[in-house]
């Protein structure tokens, strides 16, 4: 008996269903899919949050000098002239960061290669590269899914039937993060 459903795909088709339908349920928090893949995309799912759960605060608070680029009132680059040059003014500031202890990039590592890259466009630039922001799924779940879940032992997430669907009556399900 295999340790996996094959839900009639190759093994690098199934990987990439399973892949995103993952990133799908961690990002919106609940997807609409078939019972059986609704049960494989459980098993990976809560592989992670449970991985998040482990190492959520497991990092080092370290205080670091940056160098920012000074700006005027029109928030482009202030310029001075230097030995006949125009160079850019900068200032120091110093920045608190988070640096992950060796366990957490691990942790990290791991969830970036199940986990595919989200690129999130506002409603009003649709169709438009400008103004897209990258999300980032592993501190989504270290710092939003982790803390919720802090306290419980495993079953993060949720399958509820809905309804067979309509073409082949396969058995409908919404699967969701509890």
């Amino acid at each position: 008996m295999a340790g996996y459903r094959k839900l009639g795909k190759t093994s690098s088709q199934r990987k990439a269903l399973i892949r995103n339908q993952v990133t799908a349920l961690i990002y919106h928090g609940q997807i609409r899919t078939t019972e059986m893949r609704a049960k494989e995309i459980r098993k990976v799912a809560e592989g992670l949050i449970a991985l998040a759960v482990k190492e959520r605060d497991n990092f080092d608070t370290v205080t670091v000098q940056a160098k920012v680029a000074k700006k005027d009132k029109d928030g482009k680059r202030v310029k001075e002239v230097v030995n006949g040059k125009k160079v850019t003014v900068f200032d120091t500031v110093e920045k608190t960061i988070k640096k992950d202890q060796p366990s957490r990039l691990h942790a990290r590592r791991q969830m970036l290669k199940v986990l595919y890259g989200v690129t999130e466009v506002p409603a009003e630039n649709k169709g438009k590269k400008k103004l897209t922001k990258e999300i980032d799924l592993p501190k989504m779940l270290f710092e939003e899914i982790a803390p919720k879940y802090a306290n419980r032992n495993g079953g993060y997430t949720r399958i509820v039937k809905v309804a067979p669907r309509k073409g082949d009556a396969a058995m409908e399900v919404l699967i969701e993060l509890v």
